[in-house]
């Protein structure tokens, strides 16, 4: 019996511990992870994007060249770890 509470007890404080660890990212280390994701992304890197992360909520402005673009940036943005939302005000202009 004591056996099975203590092998309870460390499988328990193996996951629980990890979890409880792990720090938040906060907004500037956000807008920095979302910048470099969309710069080193073939599709989007080079546009003029601007990111504002406000408690996880991401949201970006600029203009891109189609539509593709405007859905790829949103995707990029939404895969970085700590992003709650993103709201895509990107705008088309193929100027």
């Amino acid at each position: 019996m004591l056996t099975r509470f203590l092998s309870v007890a460390l499988v328990l404080s193996l996951v629980v511990v990890p979890l409880l660890a792990q720090k938040q990212a906060t907004d500037g280390e956000l807008t920095d992870q979302v910048r470099v994701r969309l710069a080193n992304d073939p599709d989007v890197g080079g546009m003029n994007i601007a990111v504002d992360v406000h408690s996880g909520a991401v949201t970006l402005t600029g203009k891109v060249r189609n539509d593709k673009q405007r859905i790829k940036a949103e995707k990029v943005a939404k895969k970085v770890k700590g992003v709650t939302t993103v709201t895509n005000q990107l705008v088309v202009s193929p100027d």
